[in-house]
């Protein structure tokens, strides 16, 4: 396995991780934004930028949930 692959791995696993978290805590919420950031740029990093793309608008519309979520 090469740094990129690792990376993505990473990326991929927190965001599972906190999307499964999420409702505990409304920091979960920003940290999945914060991991759907790391795969865009994986995906991009990669070449699939169609991946980094839906990527990027999930970690904006998570960002947008942490912001509304309640505290």
């Amino acid at each position: 396995m090469d740094a990129l692959t690792l990376f993505g791995l990473f990326a991929v696993t927190a965001m599972l991780v906190c999307y499964a978290l999420e409702d505990r805590s409304h920091w979960f919420v920003l940290l999945f934004a914060a991991s759907c950031a790391l795969g865009s740029a994986y995906g991009f990093l990669q070449g699939a930028w169609p991946f980094g793309l839906v990527e990027a608008i999930w970690a904006v519309v998570a960002l947008r949930r942490w912001h509304l979520k309640p505290r």
